[in-house]
């Protein structure tokens, strides 16, 4: 039958069950419940966001109004079953639900539910993120110092529980670990940015390159320059997805075991990569949605082989008590897309021999192979409890690897730095370098006889038929032309006023601002970790950097003739207040539901309390404060800090709408209707403005049209529309709206409806 104009797919592979039937992955008796569970729809998974002071707050506000609201509901003939919280997952801090995503976008039974799900995601507080997905990052192990790797990040629900590991002590703003996130994804590289933006965290930097030839970096190290290795190492590679069925089910009529014997080879190269940079002692999570042994064991067992020992997998069996897993299998046999089957390498033919490879075959030797112990890899099985498939093994590193054993660490003085410090993001558009000068000649000297080396232990293992590190590749750049990386130099005038404004503690580290800007008014300060700043300013030539750094201050006109141009920004608030010694307004419960329901407040709306510490206080902004009263158990049991603007008579927040709707939630407040509400008044504005630009004249052409709304929305909007004070209110719609209008009579155009949806959603958004 036809369904919303698309075939429905048939959930049949006969190639699929035929494959691994012969391969005996389900045990025996479990075929049919394994089949079965494939064709069902995927659970809905969320999971909150463990690093936030207010995760209990948000636990229990699901668990005491949104779960209980579902009880005995009955949606499309379906009950919905009360939430259940995941067993092996650490404080309760994920659930499933028995409603797939689907149901949970089109019920409108479920719409306050989903609503809630979305406002919370989008704050960062919760991760609708597949259970099984949740798997490596828990295993990794991850400690606040830890330098962290994520070779394949995007879309970035892992690269988020990775920091949250970072920031376990909310109390120490800059944890001494940071996470390299990469894709070679341009364009996912930006939802990876988007992903970890919604955690603030100034320790997260995420960069663009192939996995498998992914660069060495270097660090200064009391003067000299070292080779950073990782302490951890997240290898989720690219695979067929076969395990992901019962979300993507595409994947039932494109199976084929072409798609493994294809990304095996790029599957061990990455997973070589990892372990080469991982320091000694470290460890690195392999990881795949796939069942098929090919892309898991194979992978595993080829880098056990040649580690000559230096691997070895651990034992993981204690952790995460409650996960139902399936040991790791020791025999398999690859098969072509028609079906043939070889059993061992010997007997493929030469025409198939570049599609089969030997490392895809089990390791012949049974003293090598029990040496490996491949059952500790982990399988999960879709219809054990209820999730996706997926294989995860954890490998540990006791010794560098044979080709890397000769290889000298690079071991050079630096010379001071004055001045602005540069780093800009390596780029072959304009050819961009480190303005920073180091001491090349030693260097190149040094890479050379590495690069000898390298050859040689290469060509050694060409000789031997064993598979060695991954070829170096020139490093491919595409995607948008980032800006430079521009740390603020020592004596730079823009600070001090900044931290006489603030009253800043002496302990600040002001050396980890920088902003994106080479030349003219410097717009945002943004801030990392000094170990961030570090790998900055060491690797700009070899590293694509996307994003990194959390936004702190923002230029505000109005604020010069108050004694500071920049105000403080809401998402990096966290990270500063620890710093912070003046202009703090601790305010009371009731103070801060009417800054977040009001565009505008007048003075006279707060506490007396609140009104005495404004009337001292110079305009401009300000640190607003709210500390929970243990003895008011019914109250937010929470700090909050937000960042306000103190004006002649009022008193207003600066917040995005989605946090400010979370904290709301969090206070017991409504925000359900008033949502609606909001959202049919900017529908309404939205048709009044059409309506009005449908009546302008013809004249300028539509594409000269466009650009001149967006010139000027960009003017109006600068880089902070996402992050309006109070944003998206339908009063700040309107004046935008008014505004366009204004400027399309006067510029005497025509605009085409469509253009005009354009626009608008544009302004909306």
């Amino acid at each position: 039958g036809w369904a919303g104009g698309y075939p429905e797919i048939v959930k049949e592979n006969e190639l699929f069950e035929r494959y691994y039937r012969e391969l005996g992955i389900v045990p025996a008796g479990e075929w049919d419940a394994f089949m079965a569970a494939l064709r069902e729809p995927l659970p809905a998974t969320l999971r909150i966001t463990g690093y936030r002071s207010h995760a209990k707050e948000i636990l229990h506000c699901l668990k005491e109004k949104y779960f209980r609201e579902l009880q005995d509901l009955e949606v499309d003939g379906q009950k919905v079953e009360m939430p259940q919280s995941l067993s092996w997952y650490p404080e309760e801090l994920a659930w499933h639900t028995n409603l797939s995503r689907k149901i949970l976008r089109k019920s409108p039974q479920l719409e306050k539910f989903h609503q809630f799900l979305v406002s919370e995601t989008e704050c960062g507080n919760i991760s609708r993120q597949e259970a099984v997905s949740m798997i490596p990052p828990l295993l990794l192990n991850v400690n606040p110092h830890h330098k962290v790797l994520d070779m394949c990040a995007a879309p970035g629900s892992k690269t988020a529980q990775l920091i949250e590991m970072l920031h376990a002590d909310m109390n120490v703003p800059f944890p001494k670990g940071f996470v390299i996130a990469n894709d070679v994804d341009n364009k996912r590289c930006y939802l990876l940015v988007h992903q970890a933006k919604r955690l603030n965290s100034p320790c997260i930097m995420v960069v663009n390159h192939d996995a498998s030839s992914i660069p060495n970096l270097q660090i200064d190290v009391d003067g000299r320059k070292e080779v950073l290795f990782y302490d951890r190492i997240l290898c989720d590679v690219p695979c067929s997805g076969d395990g992901t069925m019962r979300k993507n089910i595409d994947v039932w009529k494109k199976w084929t075991t072409q798609n493994s014997l294809q990304l095996h080879g790029l599957q061990l190269r990455i997973a070589t990569r990892g372990v080469e940079q991982l320091a000694e002692g470290g460890r690195m999570v392999y990881s795949t949605c796939s069942l098929n042994p090919i892309e898991n064991e194979a992978v595993i067992a080829s880098l056990l082989e040649k580690s000559q020992g230096a691997l070895e997998l651990a034992d993981v069996s204690s952790e995460l008590p409650g996960l139902k897993r399936m040991p790791g299998i020791t025999k398999w046999k690859v098969m072509l897309k028609d079906g043939q089957w070889f059993e061992d390498w010997k007997d493929v033919p030469s025409n198939r021999q570049t599609q089969i490879r030997p490392t895809m075959f089990p390791v012949k030797d049974e003293e090598k192979l029990q040496a490996m112990n491949l059952e500790r890899c982990l399988r999960i099985l879709p219809h054990h409890q209820n999730t996706g498939g997926f294989f995860v093994a954890v490998l540990i590193k006791k010794s560098p690897m044979p080709w890397n054993k000769r290889q000298p660490k690079v071991h050079q003085k630096l010379p001071q730095r004055t001045g602005d410090t540069e780093v800009t993001a390596a780029n072959s558009d304009n050819g961009s370098e480190c303005v920073t000068e180091e001491p090349r000649l030693a260097e190149n000297e040094e890479s050379k006889k590495i690069q000898e080396l390298q050859n040689s232990d290469t060509e050694q293992s060409k000789k031997e038929g064993v598979c060695g590190p991954p070829p170096s590749k020139k490093m491919k750049l595409f995607g948008f032309k980032e800006d430079p990386f521009v740390f603020l130099p020592e004596d730079d005038p823009l600070f001090l006023p900044i931290q006489k404004f603030y009253a800043l503690d002496p302990s600040f580290p002001k050396m980890n601002l920088l902003t994106r800007t080479q030349e003219g008014k410097k717009r945002q300060l943004y801030m990392v970790s000094k170990e961030l700043r570090n790998v900055l300013l060491n690797n700009s030539e070899k590293m694509k950097v996307i994003n990194t750094g959390i936004k702190v201050w923002s230029r505000n006109s109005d604020g010069e003739q108050f004694g500071c141009a920049f105000r403080l920004a809401q998402e990096g608030i966290y990270t500063l207040y620890p710093f912070i010694h003046a202009r703090i307004i601790n305010v009371c419960i009731e103070d801060v539901k009417i800054l977040l329901t009001q565009e505008n407040p007048f003075l006279s709306k707060f506490s007396s309390e609140t009104q005495k510490k404004v009337k001292d206080m110079a305009m401009g902004s300000i640190v607003l404060k709210y500390d929970p009263d243990p003895e008011k158990p019914d109250d937010l049991q929470c700090p909050i800090v937000l960042c306000g603007w103190q004006g002649k008579t009022s008193l207003r927040a600066f917040v995005p709408k989605n946090e400010r709707l979370h904290y709301l939630r969090m206070m017991g407040v409504e925000v359900f209707k008033a949502k609606r509400k909001e959202e049919e008044s900017e529908s309404k504005t939205e048709e009044e403005v059409q309506h009005r630009l449908a009546q302008t004249e013809e004249g300028m052409d539509v594409e000269d049209k466009e650009h001149d709304l967006v010139t000027k929305m960009e003017a109006e909007t600068g880089e902070e529309s996402s992050h309006s004070p109070v944003e998206s209110s339908a009063m700040e719609v309107e004046n935008k709206m008014e505004d366009l209008d204004q400027s399309s009579k006067n510029a005497n155009s025509h605009v085409s409806q469509e253009s005009k949806d354009t626009d608008t959603s544009n302004v909306k958004d």
